[in-house]
């Protein structure tokens, strides 16, 4: 029995994507595609913009008007439409794939009242390449602890809205737990001026907007005399896609609950 799937924004960059891995998943299917009410792209055959050919799944503008129609949704937008999105699935009973990044403090308490009820896998980054990443960045903090600095690059697309990356908040986030430190006190979000020395303690961020990129992270743990860097470059956001996916289709036979892809992967 395959997993029905739904894709919001279902018309941008990695919606299209999202479908195209769907198509690529024989577990899974494509079952509904929203976007937002106000797109011209509203009644369009989704399989069909996507560069697939026409699958019969027409683009809606709202989810309440597909809800009978799939068992998870995917959702790669933006903080207010996730959370109205995460509403209408904890109030249906329906599994969410999450990628949304960029949410505040308020916004994540309300995601989290609204998503109680059922399961979700929400994670900064769906590539089981970075996932990898983290596992390694957990063990090269506990072996290098507190003998060398630790900075994060990271570089991405001229359209991202958000920054620092939700990956490499992430990867902060894995490095700082490692070493017993909050990260709140500890990042320093680019330099300028007379900064002074550098705290030993300090998690550095650097960002970088260009062009077409579509994401470059490194961490980097500096001695005197070496240096070790985990690096993951994404040259295609199929490998996003791919992992969102598969998180959707494990997420269609779990209990409510928060999961994240480690938990997809096996890795915890």
């Amino acid at each position: 029995m395959t997993v029905r799937i739904a894709v919001t924004g279902a018309a941008g960059r990695m919606g299209r994507i999202l479908i195209e891995a769907v198509s690529l998943n024989e577990a899974c299917t494509l079952t509904a595609a929203i976007e937002r009410p106000e797109s011209s792209l509203i009644g369009a055959d989704a399989g069909e913009l996507a560069g697939l050919g026409k699958n019969g799944v027409a683009i809606v503008g709202d989810v309440n008007a597909v809800l009978g129609d799939f068992d998870v949704l995917i959702d790669f937008t933006v903080p207010a439409a996730t959370l109205a999105n995460a509403k209408a699935c904890g109030l249906a009973g329906k599994g969410m794939v999450i990628g949304t990044t960029g949410f505040n403090a308020e916004q994540k308490a309300e995601l989290e009242a609204a998503i109680a009820p059922i399961a979700i896998c929400q994670a900064s980054n769906f590539s089981t390449g970075v996932n990898l990443c983290f596992k390694l960045l957990d063990m090269a903090a506990r072996v290098l602890g507190d003998d060398v600095d630790i900075e994060i690059v990271e570089a991405h697309h001229r359209h991202k809205i958000d920054a620092p990356s939700g990956t490499a908040l992430s990867m902060g986030q894995v490095v700082a737990d490692a070493l017993g430190r909050d990260l709140e006190k500890v990042a320093v979000y680019g330099r300028e001026g007379q900064t002074g020395a550098r705290d030993r303690e300090a998690i550095g961020f650097a960002t970088v907007r260009a062009g077409d990129i579509v994401g470059d992270h490194t961490v980097m743990f500096c001695a005197e005399g070496e240096r070790v860097e985990i690096t993951h470059k994404a040259s295609s956001r199929m490998s996003f896609a791919r992992g969102a996916v598969r998180a959707a289709a494990w997420v269609s036979a779990q209990k409510a609950g928060r999961y994240d892809m480690q938990d997809v992967l096996g890795l915890k």
